[in-house]
């Protein structure tokens, strides 16, 4: 057992604050005889008195003075922790670092996260780049708390919300053979040098959803960090993109490059906010969804509702 605790310390600070053994009882919710009771027990653990009897105002010995000093140090951060503790126990304060499996959906993210950021200051929220590591597996073991991905993962602890679907589509230049087609098939892109993020074919909606279930490999791929440099690429004869619609709107209106779709019927992928099971239901990351989802449909153009299987 500790000589001294923190009820003793919210004892004596509430002495030296009201003045008055009465008024002190009253402030942590004693009776004078428990109080005094109180003061008499750290007395004899502490082996010295901690004030002097029958003064008034209340004057303190030298090891009085020492545990009011230690109180003021411990009482104001035991009482921040505990608050954080309620909030984090009632789902407002939390962690949310996030990773990202698409490079054009800053776009949208930064004012998202402005928005939550505004509504829930007590969220520790940072952002991890998700293009040169697997972020899933991260998710799982606890080094990211949530992870945006258009290709959900079989695992029974993670849990994914659908954000929206949007149509990736093929940009191409105003001259291009292709321009002005509705839509393209598979080996009109054998042709093709591709342009696309430094990411994994397997993370290229163009590849997974289109070209590979055909059999079907581009002449060449060309890799680019930026959204505005595959365009301007593209609208030099460079080659062909698949971007989202959403992405590519600006550019269209501007009549930088032509747009087609991929297949007659489009792909239409789905992009999920993937987050762990355990933390599925915290107020703080509902909070980040329904805010992401909703500031998307707010700025975004050609997204839709997603279906839920």
């Amino acid at each position: 057992m500790s000589l001294i605790e923190l009820r003793h310390l919210r004892t004596l600070s509430a002495l030296r604050d009201t003045d008055s053994l009465v008024e002190a009882a009253e402030r942590v919710f004693l009776t004078q005889s428990a109080l005094s009771h109180q003061i008499k027990d750290l007395e004899g653990r502490v082996g010295c008195s901690l004030f002097i009897r029958k003064t008034r105002p209340v004057r303190f010995t030298s090891a009085g003075n020492r545990l009011i000093r230690l109180a003021d140090e411990v009482l104001p951060l035991v009482h921040a922790a505990e608050l954080e503790v309620a909030k984090l126990a009632g789902g407002e304060s939390g962690r949310l670092v996030m990773a990202i499996e698409c490079h054009s959906c800053f776009e949208w993210l930064l004012p998202a996260i402005a928005v939550y950021r505004e509504a829930w200051p007590d969220v520790d929220l940072d952002i991890s780049s998700g293009f040169h590591f697997e972020p899933l597996p991260a998710l799982t073991r606890g080094d990211l708390d949530v992870v945006i991905t258009a290709d959900p993962l079989q695992d029974k602890g993670l849990s994914y919300f659908p954000l929206f679907s949007y149509e990736a589509q093929l940009a191409v230049s105003k001259s291009h053979p292709l321009a002005g087609q509705e839509w393209v098939e598979p080996e009109d892109l054998a042709g093709e040098t591709l342009i696309a993020y430094p990411v994994d074919r397997k993370r290229l909606d163009v590849f997974s959803r289109f070209l590979a279930p055909a059999g079907v490999e581009p002449k060449g791929v060309r890799q680019a960090e930026l959204t505005a440099m595959m365009i301007q690429l593209v609208a030099s004869g460079k080659g062909v993109a698949c971007l989202p619609n959403w992405a590519l709107h600006e550019y269209r209106e501007r009549d930088y490059v032509t747009v087609t779709s991929l297949g007659e019927e489009g792909v239409w992928p789905t992009l999920y906010a993937a987050v762990r099971a355990d933390q599925a239901d915290a107020p703080f990351m509902v909070g980040f969804i329904e805010t992401t989802r909703n500031t998307c449909f707010a700025n975004l153009v050609g997204i839709v509702t997603a279906e839920v299987d």
